[in-house]
């Protein structure tokens, strides 16, 4: 058990490009992170306004979670000294926030969403909704599992 606490340096990569787009992944989660947190009051009410089939509570924990999933999982990114369990947690967390944004920017145009911003930067910048948002999120989650393989935490198998 004490395996899975103590802090193991973070495996080689697979390959260097596969820590780039890790580092890029990082760079971007936190650029989200830091937008969200800076207009938080304005957050909430946005992320109330987009009518997801949540309950009241559910509505507003959507967005304390997305930004929690974003900025811890910038340690598995950056490949910090971390324990095996919170590293795989890390990698899992990544994996929330693309898929959270994936849903969101799916929603608003299935549900027909009259909102002024996607909201990936909060509301300090007014990105329009539509189809680019969900090629956004696939981006997003083709970083996430290029980052996840390159990073794996896990035993690899040769």
């Amino acid at each position: 058990m004490s395996i899975l606490v103590k802090s193991t340096p973070a495996p080689k990569p697979r390959s260097k490009e596969s820590s780039n787009i890790a580092i890029f992944f990082a760079a971007v989660l936190v650029l989200m992170a830091v937008a969200q947190l800076f207009t938080f009051e304005d957050f909430l009410p946005f992320i109330q306004s987009l009518n997801l089939p949540l309950s009241d509570n559910g509505v507003y924990s959507v967005a304390p979670i997305l930004i929690f999933a974003e900025i811890f999982a910038v340690p598995f990114l950056l490949r910090m000294r971390l324990s095996p369990a919170f590293r795989f947690v890390s990698m899992l967390l990544g994996w929330l926030a693309v898929g959270i944004w994936l849903f969101i920017s799916v929603w608003i145009l299935v549900a027909n969403v009259d909102v002024e911003t996607i909201g990936f930067l909060g509301t300090v910048v007014d990105l329009t909704p539509g189809w680019w948002a969900v090629f956004i999120s696939l981006a997003l989650g083709v970083l996430a599992a290029w980052s996840a393989w390159g990073l794996w935490p896990g035993k690899r198998t040769k």
